[in-house]
């Protein structure tokens, strides 16, 4: 069974008078446990897709089913429920709370979603935040962040929940390379311990050499499939 399908899936926008043809009637899946990339150029179609997996956009045409969920079907409340319960993301652009400091941004989906008990929360977090190296940040705001630490923390973030699916948009583009292997390593583990099923938007080689299955989209279209 798969864990995310997609059939006949579009995705249409509006800008002005013009229609923009972002995903143009594409089907892949995508199984349990398993490390697979979306590649190609910027404009390709990549990050549209990793919206519509996540549930925060809805196929114009099209069905797409993650975890047996035809997550185009679900009004915004449902749609919300449902990634918050099984869905974690690393956005391109961190998408850090201000207000909050690290430990707080990675303690937030275990307060606002999954409403862990206090102890455990703060060992999970603790746990994830020493995972990713920045477990010495705990108490930093973003702003007092460089780039490449507000990327662990957005990674440990969408970790410390053990979710099924994490989507994560270009999630090395701020890392050394040491940093960035260690961040790979770190999701290879959950998806042999946990069976985490993790979907990647990169233009990076390491990534890429990890993925089990690679997607290469252009113009809204995937053009091929290989390992």
């Amino acid at each position: 069974m798969s864990l995310i399908r997609a059939e006949q899936l579009t995705k249409n926008y509006v800008a002005g008078d013009v229609v923009v043809n972002a995903i143009q009637g594409v089907d892949f899946t995508i199984e349990p446990s398993s490390f697979v990339c979306f590649v190609g150029p910027s404009g390709s179609g990549k990050s549209t897709l990793l919206n519509m997996i996540g549930c925060l956009d809805r196929p114009t045409q099209g069905r797409l089913t993650v975890l047996d969920t035809d997550v185009g079907a679900l009004d915004r409340t449902a749609a919300a429920e449902f990634r918050g319960q099984h869905i974690g993301f690393v956005f391109q652009d961190f998408n850090l709370l201000p207000v909050l400091t690290a430990y707080e941004n990675v303690e937030y989906p275990l307060v606002m979603v999954q409403r862990w008990p206090m102890e455990a929360r703060r060992k999970r977090v603790m746990e994830m935040l020493e995972a990713v190296g920045v477990a010495d940040q705990a108490n930093k705001y973003p702003a007092q962040l460089s780039g490449g630490q507000k990327q662990r923390i957005a990674v440990a973030r969408a970790l410390v929940a053990s979710s099924k699916v994490v989507l994560a948009d270009e999630p090395t583009a701020n890392l050394d390379h040491a940093t960035a292997m260690r961040i790979i390593d770190l999701m290879k583990t959950m998806r042999n311990e946990l069976g985490t099923t993790f979907v990647f938007s990169t233009h990076d080689p390491k990534i890429m050499a990890e993925a089990e299955t690679t997607f290469t989209l252009e113009d809204g279209r995937v053009l091929r499939t290989g390992r």
